[in-house]
């Protein structure tokens, strides 16, 4: 194996890495001033050796001056015991002449031995060779039979979500990181990493680039243009995933290579606008998988509100199914005895069809949407705006909220200059009277802060927010966010399905569609028997066999070996799923 090679697997990868291993030594080896070292450590040694002998050779020729004689192991011995101060005292001299030379010994042995030793060998051998084991931690290839790994190129809130999920399902990956220092802290942070130019194309190509499953850019855009352009100079047909920052950039990056640029912006702004309550009377459809539709409808001023599902019958009357239940940001898998509270957002599965006859009955009942108040948007950014977009397309009445007058559009009239912060912006804003509010602003603190303010002042109203990073999800929940959509999650989960040739499905922040082939523990076995809602919180809501696709299936029928399950849930019944099935 290579000196800077890395195992396809992370535990392999740990276990080389840390151990005594040839690969180290290599690396030792493979530098001129390593080489240099050496020379000079084996010059010393052979002075000591030299010095010693002689000694002993003077030793011999004293011991016979004073008429006594020794055998040449003795000579050696008595050498060393000098030499390093030990000094037994069972062989001395008697004369001036043999007592001079001892202090001749012992001196130069206190200056060799003791002190110039110690600093030669760390100096020239034992510090280089820290430092070989140190770069040993982060090398700079991977072996070359590795195939179907994920390359990312960049450390970032979307790439550690990434990588999370890539662990969740046993997909190899490998982090590259420029600066050296840097690339031993993630580490040492438990990433596989290693040490590359991101510009450069033998980086790609010590990577095995041409065998990679994947290569992510998600870096300012024209390092994402670098990057794409610097990989294609290796192959043409590596999948390549790079973000986009500015609207303009789309074209750039697929015409340096890119397979498909993702507009993070642009999808946050549209999955806040899709959970929005008002504008249509309809249930609002959030995502598509194939023939399966899943909608959100707010159950506040129908008559589901204080009935149970069971007494609901809407999967006998209209064959949706509702597959959870939001409540104040906390979402569930219902099951019969689910009580339907005048706060509940149902989410619903269906068809087309199931769909319009489920409308037809209850958007008549959906009087809350019917309201003509403009619903608040704080931030005029690209996010904001992209969310005033999708509103103008659904006819629903807004007001941006920007603190930033350079900000406002042509369309000046949706648009209150001020603080968020001020309750005299707010009322300007007609905050008694919006049915909801999105936060968007790119600060987490900032977007946290308003919407605990905005929860004490209209506490029955729809809130809305953007989370930056994953970690202030909960935060935000606790201040009163009744959906957050998390930056970092949409990305990682945008280029994860990517990766697996799958659209987007990330629902809201924690809660996902996910499809996987039945697991061979289920073969067999109908969804009634099979325990998947009991044991992993998922629901199943479509499956795909022969080419067709049933949604809300009966849950009497067997699954078959190559079926293919479509699962509703949140971030941790996925994983609970993914590990209960390989059991």
């Amino acid at each position: 194996m290579a000196a800077s090679e890395i195992p396809a697997h992370e535990t392999e990868y740990r276990h080389y890495v840390m151990k005594f291993s040839p690969a180290i030594l290599t690396t030792y080896f493979q530098g001129e001033s390593a080489k240099s070292n050496i020379r000079l450590l084996l010059r010393f040694v052979f002075l000591l050796v030299a010095l010693v002998t002689l000694y002993s050779v003077i030793f011999h020729f004293l011991m016979a001056y004073e008429g006594r004689y020794h055998s040449w192991i003795t000579g050696f011995y008595w050498t060393l015991t000098v030499m390093t101060t030990l000094g037994f005292g069972d062989i001395t001299f008697n004369s001036d002449l043999g007592r001079t030379f001892s202090i001749l010994v012992l001196l130069s042995g206190v200056f060799l031995f003791l002190t110039l030793l110690p600093f030669v060998f760390i100096k020239f051998f034992y510090a280089p060779w820290i430092e070989a084991e140190t770069r040993n931690r982060a090398p700079s290839q991977l072996p070359p039979d590795t195939k179907d790994h994920v390359i990312i190129t960049s450390y970032d809130p979307v790439t550690v979500a990434l990588i999370e999920r890539l662990k969740d399902h046993r997909k190899s990956y490998v982090l590259l990181e420029e600066d050296f220092g840097r690339a031993l802290q993630l580490y040492d942070a438990g990433f596989r990493v290693a040490v590359g130019n991101i510009d450069d194309p033998e980086t790609y190509r010590r990577m095995r680039a041409d065998r990679a499953a994947l290569i992510v850019a998600t870096n300012r855009d024209e390092i994402n243009t670098n990057i794409a352009f610097t990989v294609r100079e290796l192959s043409e047909k590596v999948q390549i995933v790079t973000t986009a920052d500015s609207p303009y950039s789309e074209d750039i990056l697929v015409m340096a290579g890119s397979s498909r640029v993702l507009q993070l912006y642009d999808m946050l702004g549209n999955s806040l606008a899709a959970w929005t309550i008002g504008g249509e009377c309809r249930a609002n459809i959030i995502s598509r998988f194939d023939e399966l539709i899943i909608a959100e409808f707010p159950a506040l001023g129908t008559p589901l509100v204080g009935k149970t599902l069971s007494e609901s019958c809407l999967r006998e009357n209209f064959g949706v199914t509702v597959v959870g239940i939001w409540e104040r940001g906390n979402f569930e898998i219902p099951h019969a005895k689910s009580r339907i509270n005048p706060n509940s957002v149902l989410v619903l599965a269906g068809s087309e069809e199931n769909l319009a006859s489920y409308n037809e009955i209850y958007s008549f009942y959906h009087i809350c949407q019917l309201s003509v108040n403009p619903v608040l948007i704080v931030g005029g950014g690209r996010v904001g705006h992209t969310i005033a977009e999708r509103f103008k397309e659904r006819e629903m009445p807004y007001l941006i909220i920007e603190k930033n007058p350079r900000r406002v559009h042509e369309d000046a009239k949706n648009y209150v200059v001020g603080d968020a912060a001020d309750i005299r912006t707010l009322q300007r804003a007609w905050i008694e009277e919006a049915p909801a509010a999105l936060i968007t602003t790119h600060d987490d603190a900032t977007n946290i802060y308003l919407t605990k303010y905005m929860r004490s002042l209209r506490p029955d109203m729809q809130l809305l927010s953007r989370a930056n990073l994953d970690r202030n999800v909960s935060s935000l929940h606790r201040a009163g966010a009744d959906f957050v959509m998390s930056y970092a999650s949409l990305g990682a989960n945008a280029i994860f399905h990517f990766l697996g040739n799958e659209e987007t499905l990330m629902l809201a922040e924690g809660l996902n569609i996910f499809r996987i082939r039945t697991p061979s523990s289920l073969v067999g076995k109908s969804l009634a028997q099979s325990g998947i809602r009991e044991q992993t919180a998922c629901s199943v809501v479509a499956i795909k066999m022969n080419g067709k696709m049933t949604i809300n299936p009966d849950p009497q029928i067997p699954l078959q070996r190559d079926a293919e399950l479509i699962l509703i849930g949140n971030y941790e019944g996925e994983r609970k799923f993914l590990l209960w099935s390989e059991q």
